[in-house]
């Protein structure tokens, strides 16, 4: 990985992106693809396309989405205290002691969110599985007043964002999902921008996903794709706990996952297996027999169909303050949809 790739995969992991408060890290990505994109634009959903020959007549869009799951303050109690709403598919239990930072007009802002401590639980409430009501921010405010001053109502709140590098390539952060899957489709085309292509290639950095698909859909129809390819995380499997006969075997390390299932055009599937294999491209298989919670869903029955693929990024302990990915698993995965985007001669027939 080249070091100004890793500078920007760092940048993208430490600028917040609540799913409908994207700006700050499209504006990351707008200055980044500057350098090697033929056209940079943004839609009013807050998409940014990034494209190389958007003139040519066969298209391919590559998604990866920029949001990440958060939270919105809702009310302040009498003394300062505050609570919020969340944002995308939150376990509460991950939030239980956590440093977060609620991003004001006025820049960012510390807080801390816990509950009652556990030697004044009940014997009853120990039992429980906690709820997010019984959660409160606090930023040290000395009432209602002084918090109001700092903060409003609507305001996004993220845990605490940080990029730590790990043994044997590894490397956690929040918001990895899906922040290395926006990494690998900007990547590709800048990769694939060097070389000879001979279609159109839209790489989008689309907006909230996490809150059910929206900015792929409107995206793909905007670009109107005729390939599309989403990248997003996926579960790993080579942790405790996790059940491999339905879940599939996922490691870190082992390669991106190419997915066969019905969300994805058999065709794709087997021209990026076969793109793999002839470029020496560690990969695994995974399969799915239901529509997919990611872009590529939405990708699929965008207008009159699209022929999508799904590469996806294995990720321990998704959607928490330590989501873990192998930094050589979204290079691979970045070089296989460069080879297949320089593969396309925009004569292919992917009707299955």
């Amino acid at each position: 990985m080249e070091a100004a790739a890793r500078d920007f995969l760092i940048e993208l992991l430490e600028t917040p992106s609540p799913s409908g408060y994207e700006r700050p890290i499209q504006d990351v990505v707008r200055a980044y693809v500057a350098d090697f994109a033929d056209s940079v634009t943004t839609d009013l959903h807050g998409n940014v396309i990034a494209s190389k020959r958007p003139e040519a007549s066969f298209r391919v869009m590559l998604a990866g989405h920029c949001d990440q799951i958060g939270m919105l303050i809702s009310h302040f109690n009498d003394n300062g205290f505050l609570h919020a709403q969340t944002i995308g598919g939150w376990d509460p239990q991950q939030l239980i002691g956590q440093r977060m930072t609620i991003w004001t007009a006025n820049g960012p802002l510390p807080a801390v969110i816990s509950r009652k401590p556990i030697h004044l639980l009940t014997e009853e409430e120990r039992k429980q599985v906690v709820k997010l009501e019984d959660l409160w921010l606090d930023i040290g405010a000395k009432n209602k007043e002084e918090a109001k001053e700092l903060v409003r109502i609507g305001d996004p709140v993220t845990l605490n964002l940080g990029f730590q590098d790990m043994r044997n390539g590894l490397a956690n952060s929040p918001a990895m999902d899906n922040k290395c899957g926006l990494w690998v489709v900007i990547e590709a085309l800048r990769r694939a921008s060097k070389r000879d292509l001979k279609v159109a290639v839209f790489a989008v950095s689309t907006v909230a996903e996490e809150i059910g698909l929206r900015g792929a859909h409107t995206s793909a129809f905007g670009v109107d794709p005729h390939v599309g390819i989403a990248v997003d995380v996926t579960h790993a499997t080579d942790c405790p706990t996790i059940d491999k006969r339905q879940q599939g075997e996922v490691n870190l390390g082992s390669g991106p996952v190419i997915v066969r299932g019905p969300n994805m055009n058999p065709i794709v599937v087997e021209r990026l297996l076969t793109l793999a294999q002839k470029n020496e491209i560690p990969h695994q298989l995974a399969a799915s027999g239901r529509a997919q919670p990611n872009d590529s869903n939405a990708l699929q029955i965008s207008r009159a169909g699209v022929a999508t693929g799904l590469v996806s990024i294995p990720n321990r302990y998704m959607h928490s303050a330590v989501e873990m990915i192998s930094l050589n698993d979204i290079d691979r995965a970045a070089d296989l949809i460069a080879h297949f985007l320089t593969s396309l001669t925009g004569e292919e027939d992917f009707r299955p």
